[in-house]
């Protein structure tokens, strides 16, 4: 066993870790969006059409808004 490498020393302990509290809950990302999740994302949506991405020519980015005088968000 010394001349395991790191990924067989993990699966190792996490099978025996598996064997006591059983394996993972794995969920699933796929079906229908609730309504409330529909209006959320269309939210989300709308705000980040509010911002833009600047690049100063150092490289470094900030956001500022598309329209300077719109105050919704701050």
């Amino acid at each position: 066993m010394a001349d395991e490498n790191f990924a067989q020393r993990f699966m190792r302990v996490t099978g025996k870790l598996r064997y006591f509290f059983g394996p993972a809950h794995r969920g699933t990302t796929q079906g229908d969006m609730t309504a409330a999740n529909k209006a959320l994302l269309a939210q989300r949506e709308a705000e980040a059409q509010q911002w833009e991405t600047v690049t100063r020519p150092d490289g470094s980015t900030y956001v500022v808004a598309k329209d300077p005088t719109d105050r919704s968000l701050r």
